[in-house]
């Protein structure tokens, strides 16, 4: 008897996502058609109140893409050339982008090999070194990532950062919806910035991002800089900034979605508990602290054969993806710095060994048992 052939498996799925609240999506879309303020209309105001209560912090302000909130954090702290800013090695390139857009210098940090998170001893070597080599430059803050849905260890850190005196801007542009100790992601540091990319655990139907602070003076300052530095008017421009503005739709899509959140992150977590559970012993499947919970923005696995691994598994129609296979120090776009492969052996390793699996909210069991099995195989 031939086997029953398996549906599609999509690496997200938000189609299902959206049947759920299609209704609910055209009414608030319908909203946004009706009154015609598509750019910073009522729905920005109504979604910034919404998630600063969320995540409790006291000011949130939305913008174009998860970029912009790093990059407008960043300006926000007046960084400039001379400044310095410590980051994992291990992310996504805007994470050290932003800095090296505000024209100050990224210095790289090794992970935690479970988590891989910035790890916050080889944090404090890294400022200590960065300090007796007397550069010229400022150490001014750090940007922890709160990598696959994780958040960074969050106490460490802002202990590292009282003692020398530097800022610290959370990247939670995958942790939205994680905690830490109890705290919702995007309340650590001194201000935290987040994505909704459509991929994202919360995500919109094209770009956006968000910036939270309980600074009023900083919400303010941010306010300006996300429309060209405005002042009392928009051809008053008191600062440089740039246009950092969400659309009032993608606003409205993500209201729609957050009626749902909750209910998602809870299906999030039985599905990747299922899935260590199923791969303990095939590959390295992964650790979430015991004092946080993930919102499983990817499930990432670790296989020493992953390359024959991943060939095998596109045989079997079962997508994955690698994030991330160079890590930055090794990138072109900073080679300018002068590391080498050895620098970081943690996240070089990681990198060499790391790949995702199907991960939404909507992943049924038998799909589930159909990627764990191919693996398995």
């Amino acid at each position: 008897m031939e086997p029953k052939p398996v549906r599609k498996i999509d690496f997200i799925d938000l189609k299902a996502q959206q049947l759920r609240i299609r209704k609910n999506l055209e009414l608030r879309i319908a909203h946004v058609l009706d009154h015609g303020s598509y750019i910073l209309g009522p729905e920005i105001k109504e979604l910034e109140e919404t998630l600063a209560r969320y995540v409790g912090m006291k000011f949130c302000v939305t913008c174009g893409n998860g970029t912009d909130a790093l990059l407008m954090a960043l300006m926000g702290f007046d960084v400039k050339p001379g400044d310095a800013v410590f980051a994992p090695s291990f992310t996504f390139v805007a994470t050290a982008e932003v800095v090296a857009l505000a024209g100050a210098t990224p210095v790289f940090v090794d992970i935690v090999e479970k988590t891989y998170n910035i790890d916050p001893a080889r944090l404090e070597e890294a400022i200590v070194s960065f300090k007796r080599k007397n550069t010229g430059l400022r150490a001014r803050g750090i940007i922890p990532v709160d990598l696959f849905g994780q958040p960074a260890d969050y106490d460490a850190i802002a202990s590292i950062a009282r003692r020398h005196d530097l800022f610290v801007l959370e990247d939670a542009a995958q942790g939205f919806g994680a905690t830490y100790r109890g705290k919702k992601t995007c309340s650590f540091g001194d201000i935290a910035a987040t994505s909704f990319f459509p991929a994202k655990p919360l995500g919109c139907y094209g770009d956006g991002g968000a910036i939270f602070t309980n600074d009023a003076d900083m919400d303010a300052k941010l306010r300006s800089i996300r429309v060209h530095g405005q002042g009392t008017d928009k051809y008053d421009n008191v600062r440089i900034g740039i246009n950092g503005r969400m659309d009032s739709i993608q606003a409205a899509v993500l209201l729609a979605k957050l009626e749902i959140f909750d209910d998602e992150l809870k299906s999030r977590e039985r599905i990747a508990q299922r899935y260590t559970g199923l791969l303990k012993g095939t590959v390295v499947t992964p650790y979430v602290r015991p004092d946080c919970t993930s919102c499983w923005a990817q499930y990432s696995v670790l296989a020493q054969n992953r390359t024959s691994m991943l060939a095998k598994l596109k045989e079997k129609n079962v997508p994955t993806a690698i994030y991330y296979p160079k890590p930055l120090h090794l990138q072109d776009a900073f080679k300018n710095l002068g590391y080498t492969r050895g620098d970081f052996p943690v996240s070089e390793r990681i990198a060499d060994q790391v790949f995702s699996i199907p991960m939404h909210p909507y992943l049924d069991e038998e799909i589930q048992d159909h990627i764990v099995k191919a693996i398995r195989e």
